[in-house]
């Protein structure tokens, strides 16, 4: 059936019967015609008619009088109507008019039900003002006036500040209290929406006010003015809760929206207390599981916060995907993510929590095939593929970093993954302008996208354009504190402007988010190196070598470019700068141990495996920091008085084909002192 035919059905055939009666009318006639209306508009929705057409349904429904109105009175009303005020005639377990199992809930959404229609047809359309304002009106004129008088503008509680271009907003105890509107009584669930629509209108002025993304005047500093108004009515809605003795039968959605605004005001505390009460109350609302991994900033605090969370199978989905991003790999998370496996054995989310927990040990060949075998079962799926076109771009697999970015532009381009993924491609392609092009279109699209300042960071430092990519990269971390690439940017990028106390602040930011990391260790050991602290120095590099992953810098400027990891239990790049940090202190002895492990790096251990055959070495062979290491030895033996093994090592500078001048020098250095000493 066509939607015109639809149409006429609805128009001419309810309403046309409807208006046709005599005006002798009664209760009865008009809310079963209402109800017939209301099953008119449910049918419409669920078979995914045109917004507009569902927004008229929905305005037609809600456009009768009401119940409680002066055309019917409750007395009119017939006992078999379900707006009946007593409990009996709630449809209670008819799921059209309510969900809640709560009676008095249920009571209040079956009254509202045909605005609840209009506000959700709405809030689909994105008219979230309009949403709001059918269970909160509005009066224009007296809001604009209000927005312009000079007391509402001098009591302003949320403000800007300069520095880093953050918005901030004050907290609750220095915010003055604005005066909460009388809200007319309406359920939970009519509450969240119209609320939640407040929420989102402001967040969409808030992206209208941002300027262009790094622009001239783009301080950051754009905010939500809905938040103070939205904690004002929810605050006051709590203590009513309270007062009552009803807030154990609370729903969760209001707890996780005052959560929201609280977190907004950097009450970070209270916020994470009232987002546990809404996963307590309601464990399957994931929006309020992912604000607050958001407010978890170490495993040390994920530790803590489980036992408070319910004992549901959301915590442990929740234990796997806040450990997955705080790069906690261990036994028990695999043991969880195997246990919920057995569950979900098809399911795209743990498989993909299982890629992204290898991607972030740098185990990229496994992090391919996981990430392949979710393609092949749905090849139009684009949650988190940007990680999997960063792996792709560590392993420089160009064709397949191609083929996902064909892939993503045809199923969505206009999605931030999609930008990212053909980021990743200009920026493999040495592209970089075309890269920050994507990078920016994907913060266009959605400011708070992390990837996306992170990877235009990278970009900027390639294109020697630092200012820019120190701004990225503060974006960033104000969008995730957590997020050690970020630091690690930052650090680096001052490291380039040599401006090393800065570097060392922010590598020191990215070592505690991951611990293990050598990379961090590493260059932090370069840092205290340039700015004089040896003793610090060495203890952070001694740290890197522990970890047992060593990161090897590519030739690029930055480690955006395809980085070497090399799982060694010693390397040479490690090493060698410890050894000359103990020649600096004086100890030649501790120096020269350091110097034979240098060299001893070169020859690796055949090891067998299952009796197959040797398994591949693990040694470097002759590298430019083992013969530096063979020529400080060849010194250090020359003046030791050790000339056989002096000459020994000279030779094998020259046969390696490095440091051959000095090693020459050396030899005939050697050469004449042997000589003279058999005269």
């Amino acid at each position: 059936m066509t939607d015109s035919a639809e149409g006429k059905i609805c128009d001419r055939g309810f309403f046309g019967n409807f208006f046709s009666v005599n005006s002798g009318i009664n209760a009865k006639i008009f809310f079963q015609k209402r109800d017939r209306l209301r099953y008119w508009y449910s049918i419409g929705a669920f078979n995914t008619l045109r917004a507009n057409r569902s927004i008229r349904l929905a305005e037609l429904a809600s456009s009768l009088p009401d119940q409680s109105g002066d055309s019917f009175s409750s007395n009119e009303t017939d006992s078999d109507s379900f707006m009946r005020d007593d409990d009996d005639s709630i449809p209670q377990s008819n799921p059209i008019f309510s969900t809640s199992d709560d009676p008095e809930e249920a009571r209040l959404e079956a009254r509202e039900f045909g605005k609840y229609l209009l506000a959700k047809s709405f809030f689909d359309c994105r008219e979230f003002d309009r949403c709001a304002a059918v269970f909160i009106p509005i009066t224009p004129a007296s809001s604009v006036l209000s927005s312009l008088s000079p007391e509402a503008q001098t009591q302003t509680p949320i403000k800007a500040t300069k520095g880093k271009g953050i918005a901030n907003v004050e907290s609750p105890d220095s915010m003055p209290k604005p005066h909460s509107p009388k809200l007319p009584r309406m359920s939970q669930k009519s509450l969240f929406l119209a609320l939640y629509a407040k929420y989102m209108a402001g967040e969409k002025r808030k992206d209208e006010d941002s300027e262009m993304i790094l622009g001239p005047v783009d301080t950051g500093a754009a905010i939500n003015k809905e938040l103070v108004g939205i904690g004002a009515i929810l605050e006051s809605w709590f203590d009513e809760r309270i007062s009552s003795g009803k807030y154990d039968r609370n729903e969760g959605w209001l707890e996780y929206l005052y959560g929201v605004v609280l977190k907004k005001a950097n009450s970070e505390d209270e916020a994470k207390g009232y987002l546990i009460k809404s996963v307590r109350l309601n464990p399957y609302i994931w929006s309020a599981w992912l604000e607050l991994h958001s407010l978890v900033p170490s495993i040390e605090s994920l530790h803590l916060i489980i036992p408070k969370l319910p004992g549901h199978i959301m915590r442990f989905v929740f234990h796997i995907y806040a450990s997955q991003t705080l790069s906690e790999v261990t036994a028990d998370v695999q043991k969880l993510l195997d246990d919920l496996d057995r569950f979900f054995p098809h399911s795209a989310f743990l498989k993909t929590q299982r890629a992204l927990l290898h991607y972030h040990i740098d185990q990229f060949q496994e992090t391919d095939q996981l990430f392949t075998s979710i393609l092949q079962r749905d090849p139009h799926r684009l949650d988190d593929l940007d990680h999997y076109s960063h792996a792709l771009f560590v392993q420089d697999d160009m064709p397949k970093l191609a083929f996902l970015a064909q892939l993503a532009t045809a199923t969505d381009k206009f999605r931030p993954e999609t930008c990212c993924i053909v980021g990743n491609y200009y920026s493999k392609k040495s592209e970089h302008e075309k890269a920050v092009q994507y990078f920016k279109r994907a913060l266009q699209l959605d400011r708070s996208f992390l990837a996306a300042w992170t990877l235009m960071g990278h970009e900027y430092v390639e294109m020697k354009n630092t200012h820019a990519a120190i701004e990225s990269y503060r974006r960033a971390v104000d969008i995730n504190r957590q997020d050690f690439r970020a630091w690690y940017g930052l650090g680096q990028t001052y490291e380039l402007l040599a401006m090393n106390h800065y570097a060392l602040f922010y590598f020191q930011r990215a070592a505690s988010l991951r611990p293990y990391d050598a990379r961090f260790w590493q260059a932090l050991g370069k840092c205290y190196t340039e700015i004089g602290r040896p003793e610090q120095a060495i203890k952070a590099y001694k740290r890197a070598l522990s970890s047992g992953v060593t990161y090897i810098e590519p030739t690029s400027s930055f480690g955006s470019g395809a980085s070497d990891y090399r799982d060694v239990a010693l390397s040479a790049e490690l090493l060698y700068p410890v050894a000359m940090l103990y020649e600096q202190l004086g100890d030649t002895d501790e120096c020269a141990r350091y110097m034979e492990m240098v060299i001893a790096t070169e020859e690796g251990e055949d090891e067998m495996i299952d009796g197959d055959g040797p398994d591949e070495a693990l040694g470097t062979g002759t590298t430019d920091t083992t013969s530096l290491a063979r020529s400080w030895l060849a010194r250090w033996a020359f003046a030791k008085g050790d000339l056989p093994r002096a000459k020994r090592l000279a030779e094998e500078l020259c046969e390696d084909g490095k440091e051959v001048e000095d090693a020459q020098a050396l030899i005939r250095d050697l050469t004449a002192r042997m000589e003279k000493g058999g005269r």
